[in-house]
Parts: C-alpha cells; structure tokens; sequence
C-alpha cells in the first residue's frame, strides 16, 4: 500500500508539473549603426543596459571579417543581409526565436533578416530606433580624415546608382533621390527590393514574413539630421520630384498599396510610432523602458513556453 501511494504521488507531481509554465527569456539581437562596432563601448554598453533592463539575453552581431567599422560602410547591404542570415542560423541561442533592436543602418540588415534570411529562426518583435526605412535623400558623410572615410566620401560623389558604388558603398542601397526615381528603381540594389517598390518584382514572402511580426516599435529621433528626412523612420518621405515636403507614413504609396504588410500590422494594432526628443540615436533611459524593454520582455506572445532540458513546446 505504501509503495502504491508513493507511486500516486509521483503521478501526481509529474502531472502539476506539466501543467507548469516553464519560464525562458527569449533572446534579443542588436543590429548597430554605420562605423560602429559590438565592441565600442556605445554599443556594448547599450546591448548589456538592454539585458539588464529586460532580463532577457541580448547579443550583438559582427559583421565585417574583424573589422565591422570597415564593413559597416563598404560590405553592401544585400551581402551584410546574407552574412547575417547565416550567422543568425549558427547561433544556438536564437534557434527559437528571437527579438531584434536595430539601430540606424543595422535596422536594414534587420528586416533583410525578417524578410529574406530563408530557413532562419522566427523574428518576434521587431524594435527600429532611427531606421532609414523609406530611403535617405541625402548619403551620410564621415568626419574624420581617416583612410576609410576618404574612400567612403570619395564614392559618395560619384554615381550612386552605378554598380561600382551600390557594390562598394553600403548607404548606396539606401539612397533615394526623389528627384531620380526612375534611376533610383533601376539601379539601386538594395531598398528597392526590400520595400518591394519594383512593380513587376514584388515578392509576396517578403510581405508575409513582414506581417508574421507580433510587434513593431518605430522610433523617430525629433532632433535627428543623420536619416534625411527623419521621417523615414516612419517610413515617410518625400513625394517623388520633390525635396521640400515629407508625406506621412499613411500618405504614401508603401502603406496605401501595402506593399510590405505594414499597413496589415497597423490596422491589427502591432505597430507604435514613437516619437522621442533628442538627437541621433540618443534615447533616454526611461524611454528605453517605456517603449523598448517592454517587447524583450514579452514572453506570452513572443514564444510557447519550452522545457529547459528537451526545449520542446510544453502542451498543457
């Protein structure tokens, strides 16, 4: 009789168990800005302030054979996106499922992840701190007079639709001169396809993994005079022929047409527009967990719940 209630027991606790949450912190990836590094003390600082803030597990990711600065500015986007879907596949670590806080530049390499990295784990919640996502009208322009800004400078005055630049210049794959639409569709590798612009080229699997996104945050610096218009942070931008007015996000033909799946996200609630004071990147900490650390903390939509040792989906 005692060895059958022991046995009751055990049946008993195997069954609670089960029927227990396990609780996982689901990762979170930092892609950062143009000329900087997962090394600079900016961005570390910033990914271990996240992780601290959120509990969650964040990392950083390089890309650029030891020199990220370097390939920052000189690896085209369409390669940094191919380079980042494989080594998003190699980590263990996210193999579940990931969050990701894109910075500036890196929020392209972002959604290149989101969009086109076949085979790679699930995106859940989507942060872009200042991403250049309809373009910039102007390129950006280092300061210093080290050997790499000077070639980075130097291209910046040529064509910037030839194959030469978009091959060697990463922002290329992002300028948009509205004044050069025509060229701009034609001879631009990178944004284009990314916001499934080209008419006869759009991609119905770039939208739908777009829209698989359970949340995405938008922020928009107000001071902001690196993404020209800052608007585009928003996926605003100026209407074609024209530099002096920016058309909102809901005016433009992206949204409208829905061309990405944004609208999709909007009209399901998915998507804030954050509007923060401020220069360039520079948030504020109560900002960060105001509108950031809430999503890398978002467990009961962002993932199932898994067994620590089989990582299998716990069935209650």
């Amino acid at each position: 009789m005692e060895k059958g209630l022991k046995r009751s027991c055990v049946m008993v606790v195997v069954a609670f168990l089960a029927m227990v949450h396990v609780s996982v912190s689901v990762p979170f990836l930092i892609l950062p800005e143009i000329g900087t590094q997962c090394s600079d003390d900016t961005v570390g600082n910033f990914t271990q302030l996240l992780t601290n803030l959120s509990g969650s597990p964040g990392f950083c990711l390089v890309i650029g054979d030891g020199n990220e600065i370097a390939g920052s500015w000189l690896i085209p986007l369409t390669q940094q996106a191919e380079i980042a879907c494989e080594k998003v596949k190699q980590m263990e670590e996210l193999s579940h499922g990931y969050n990701i806080v894109g910075r500036a530049q890196g929020n392209l390499v972002a959604r290149g992840l989101i969009e086109f990295c076949d085979g790679g784990p699930p995106v859940y919640n989507y942060i872009s701190l200042a991403g250049p996502h309809a373009g910039i009208a102007v390129l950006p322009r280092c300061t210093t007079s080290d050997l790499l800004c000077g070639i980075a400078n130097g291209i910046g005055n040529g064509d910037v639709y030839s194959d030469f630049v978009q091959d060697s210049l990463a922002p290329s794959g992002y300028f948009k001169d509205p004044k050069n639409v025509t060229e701009y569709l034609k001879g631009c590798k990178y944004l284009p396809k990314l916001n499934n612009e080209r008419p006869d080229q759009r991609n119905q699997t770039y939208k739908d993994r777009f829209t698989s996104l359970h949340n995405v945050v938008l922020v928009l610096f107000q001071n902001d005079t690196v993404i020209v218009p800052k608007e585009s942070s928003w996926f605003g931008f100026y209407p074609d022929g024209d530099l002096t007015h920016v058309l909102s996000v809901d005016k433009t033909k992206l949204y409208i047409e829905d061309w990405i799946g944004l609208k999709a996200l909007v009209v399901a609630g998915k998507v804030q527009f954050v509007n923060v004071p401020g220069n360039h990147l520079i948030i504020a900490d109560e900002d960060l967990v105001k509108y950031v650390v809430p999503l890398l903390q978002d467990q009961q939509s962002a993932a199932p719940r898994l067994n620590r040792k089989t990582k299998e989906p716990l069935h209650l």
